[in-house]
């Protein structure tokens, strides 16, 4: 845990009591605050009396003492409208920070030099952070990996010379961190996302502008320039002196660094060397996975790893867990989980980086169903449909790919493994990515994608990979 002392002595409010927000309080009262937990969720409330903390209905406090509201990430800073938390501390003058942010100060408290590697983008940003934390720990670092991948930052070990910090951030965490200053930022990629809570994707690319344009002074900017808000982006903070490092993985650029699906290569002046192969890393396949590769090597050799050591964290990578997963084999039959995939844009990314697919997709729509993977159809031999999405799926597929309505995962495993063996194929792949949430069936993608990993070892044969 990391005691956040510089607020010692002081009031603090914190709104949100799930995983970070509970982390918060532990935070603060270990470095000496007085805190005041609230939320709308009554459990929650109770949880956080049983652990010691004070629990208030905060509608019902004077906000004159407070010095802060620490807010949980999940409660609106801004659209569709402020929470009612954000307007009390508006009207009293307090300022409205994250977990993030509390980290940021104790950091610039105590260990200023410490690196701090941030990472965010609409897409990739888990797979690159856990892929940095990897290749750091492969070079021998003392690595601290959270945020908005699994542990919450608080809950971390407190920073120090020689201990980095790998932290992956939302745009709801990013707005709620003002003095946000890595010495390494990435800002992977920006399309449309989150409008419901930024209001226009001009106003989410400037949130997720200001990771990479607060790098502290002597740290690096890793931006990705396939999009034009990365462009943009990348030219802004240049010009504000700071030292940028543009990455793409569809056209050259005169300096940064470069990736397509066999290797990362360093440009300088418009002279090509190559930094890393990439070419037969199962668990980096595709070009998505490519522009991942590129970041985390820019980032690690921007904290001085060694290529040598570069190459071989890349080669031993073993993937994140629900996104582009490898489970098991069954014959010449590959098992995929992508679980993470929510959404048709993250489904894209697995359906191109595979051919000979049997496909099962669904859970509860997203607006936009599936119409936008039409390209990718023709590498589906079949698909099997489950939740709440299958008829709306089934609708755009009639006629163009052959499918069954599955209903639920485990029809669909045992459908998709039968076919699969039976097709004759070289290596077909059953791959779970839904382009759906999982709320119909399942509490979260996690829950989801560990119960096909279950139903999928407990078919006869398989072998992991």
């Amino acid at each position: 845990m990391i005691p956040v002392t510089t607020f010692a002595g002081r009031s603090v409010a914190v709104f949100g009591l799930g995983g970070s927000g509970l982390a918060s309080c532990h935070a603060l009262k270990a470095g000496g605050a007085e805190v005041i937990a609230c939320d709308d969720n009554l459990d929650r409330m109770v949880e956080a009396a049983q652990a010691g903390f004070v629990t208030a209905d905060l509608r019902n406090l004077s906000w004159v003492n407070f010095d802060a509201l620490v807010l949980t990430p999940g409660v609106p800073l801004t659209h569709p409208a402020p929470h009612w938390t954000v307007l009390k501390a508006q009207e009293a003058g307090v300022e409205v920070i994250g977990d993030v942010e509390l980290f940021c100060r104790e950091r610039k408290a105590h260990a200023p030099h410490a690196p701090f590697v941030a990472i965010t983008g609409t897409n990739g940003k888990s797979t690159t952070t856990a892929l940095i934390a990897h290749l750091l720990r492969e070079a021998g670092w003392d690595t601290q990996l959270g945020g908005n991948i699994g542990t919450a930052i608080l809950s971390l070990e407190p920073p120090k010379d020689g201990r980095v910090h790998v932290i992956e951030m939302s745009s709801y965490q990013i707005d709620l961190t003002p003095s946000l200053d890595p010495t390494v930022g990435i800002l992977l990629n920006v399309t449309e996302d989150h409008i419901d809570r930024h209001g226009t994707i001009e106003h989410y690319a400037a949130v997720k502008e200001r990771l990479v344009a607060g790098v502290q002074e002597g740290g690096t900017s890793i931006v990705g320039v396939d999009d034009e808000f990365g462009r943009a982006a990348a030219d802004r903070i240049e010009r504000a002196g700071k030292r940028v490092v543009r990455m793409s993985v569809q056209g050259p650029v005169e300096s940064g660094i470069t990736a397509d699906l066999d290797a990362i290569r360093r440009i300088d002046g418009g002279a090509s060397s190559e930094v890393a192969k990439l070419g037969g890393i199962g668990s980096l396949r595709g070009l998505h996975n490519a522009q991942n590769a590129a970041a985390a090597a820019a980032a690690v050799l921007a904290l001085g790893v060694s290529p040598e050591v570069l190459q071989r964290g890349l080669r031993s990578f073993p993937g994140l867990a629900h996104r582009m997963e490898q489970v098991g084999r069954q014959g010449t039959t590959l098992f995929v989980n992508d679980s993470k995939a929510t959404n048709a844009d993250a489904a894209a990314k697995a359906l191109s980086s595979f051919g000979d697919i049997f496909w099962i997709a669904g859970g509860k729509p997203k607006t936009g169903g599936i119409e936008s993977l039409a390209e990718y159809f023709p590498r589906i031999r079949k698909a099997y449909l489950i939740g709440e999405a299958a008829a709306e799926f089934s609708t755009t597929l009639e006629g163009r790919v052959p499918y069954e309505i599955s209903r639920t995962l485990e029809n669909a495993v045992q459908a998709a493994a039968r076919d699969a063996a039976a097709s004759g194929l070289a290596e077909p792949v059953v791959l779970l990515s839904p382009a759906c949430a999982s709320f119909d069936q399942f509490r979260n993608f996690e829950i989801r994608g560990t119960r096909f990993r279950e139903l999928v070892t407990a078919l006869n044969g398989v072998a992991a990979v």
